[in-house]
């Protein structure tokens, strides 16, 4: 086990019908003026958006919006974010949606603070120092962006998505009602369940760590749960337990605590991030899963012993002491087939990636990440290119 500084500062509120504590608690955290950020119509139709607003009117704390935020979050509305907050003299960024929603209302927070461009953090790899608070209202179990450290933007003028990490990203407090996920649709019910899994599974399938029981341990049964409830609220949307099971799983397997003590690379996230940078209507989870699997089926043989384990212990692969390449196989397979049973691609086809465009996202890959991706192996364009191609 590699030694390692644990430091999650956000405070969770979780349950239901918590929206009237948004207002009392923000006012508790010395929010004045307030920015309420948030996707499209449906948080205003859906009734969440005028329960927030009624919270923070109650409680004497004044507010202007910004909707609009669409997948894979834009740089140009961050800016535009930036000056309204500037103008209207903002203390507090509001979040209300998903991973999207969160990540524009980070880089608003750390532009206004900072008074610098957030695509020069995101373009140069640099952090910033300070931020406004950031709360946020969680809609989708997915990234969890709600207690991460880190965003994610995307350029749309140069076709570029890179993500920013810095302790300062982590927002001060989040509201986790599970009720707020009934109406999310199968497609990204399922793009969440990936996005969770694959934030634990990159943390726990990395070439330095040694022996972390504990840790494994704890991954694991976040693996096993998220896998149970994610087809029970496939099966069900209005499965509470599912939906609070799944919400609570976001938010853990992406604030560090499943991958303590690993060295954390994330190479398939580098490798989708060019996907959905390359066409935008590419959802983040859809990508993951496609090419996940094969990145798995490329990179095992770099660790048998520990593919295997993943595979008996989470897919329930009968161990095969003597081949456990078999059992390492096996459990990739399985879970391909476990994203294919919650209804997402898993082949690049699915995506309209087709094999002319190989070499163009595998070199815009590269100069991205300035080097070869860092793995067991180091992905070099050549090597990304045959993970696509397993990925076919």
């Amino acid at each position: 086990m590699l030694n390692f500084n644990l430091h999650t500062t956000t405070e969770i509120v979780f349950g239901k019908d918590i929206e009237e504590q948004i207002g009392p608690r923000l006012k508790e955290l010395g929010a004045h003026r307030i920015l309420v950020h948030f996707g499209g119509s449906s948080a205003r139709t859906s009734g969440l958006l005028d329960r927030v607003e009624k919270s923070l009117f109650t409680a004497g704390l004044a507010f202007v919006e910004l909707g609009g935020v669409s997948p894979n979050p834009k740089v140009s509305l961050v800016r535009k974010g930036i000056a309204l907050a500037e103008r209207e003299g903002i203390d507090f960024v509001l979040a209300v949606g998903g991973g999207s929603v969160i990540d524009s209302a980070k880089a608003i927070a750390m532009g206004v603070a900072t008074k610098t461009d957030p695509w020069q953090f995101a373009s140069t790899g640099t952090k910033p120092d300070t931020t406004l608070p950031v709360g946020t209202v969680l809609t989708l179990a997915a990234s969890g962006s709600e207690s991460s450290n880190s965003c994610v933007l995307t350029n749309e003028e140069t076709k570029e998505k890179r993500g920013i990490t810095s302790e300062t990203n982590r927002p001060r407090i989040s509201f986790l009602d599970p009720e707020n996920t009934y109406t999310v649709s199968k497609f990204q019910t399922g793009c969440g369940i990936v996005d969770i899994m694959m934030h634990t599974l990159e943390r726990y399938l990395t070439p330095e760590g040694g022996e972390s029981d504990i840790t494994d341990r704890i991954a694991e049964g976040l693996l096993i749960a998220v896998r149970d409830a994610g087809r029970r609220a496939i099966a069900n949307p209005r499965d509470y337990e599912a939906r609070a099971s799944l919400m609570w799983a976001g938010s853990v397997s992406h604030n560090d605590y499943t991958g303590c003590g690993r060295k954390r690379l994330f190479p398939v996230h580098k490798l989708e991030h060019e996907l959905s940078a390359f066409r935008d209507e590419i959802a983040h989870g859809a990508g993951l899963s496609v090419l996940f699997p094969a990145w798995a089926l490329y990179e095992m043989k770099n660790d048998f012993p520990r593919f295997a384990q993943l595979a008996n212990r989470v897919f329930g692969v009968e161990m095969d002491f003597h081949h456990p390449e078999r059992t390492a196989r096996e459990g990739i397979l399985t879970m391909k087939r476990f994203f294919e049973e919650i209804g997402m691609p898993t082949h690049l086809s699915q995506l309209g990636i087709k094999p002319e465009n190989y070499a163009q996202l595998a070199a815009n890959t590269v100069r991205t990440v300035k080097g070869p991706v860092k793995s067991y192996s180091a992905l070099d364009e050549q090597a990304i290119i045959e993970i696509y191609k397993l990925a076919e």
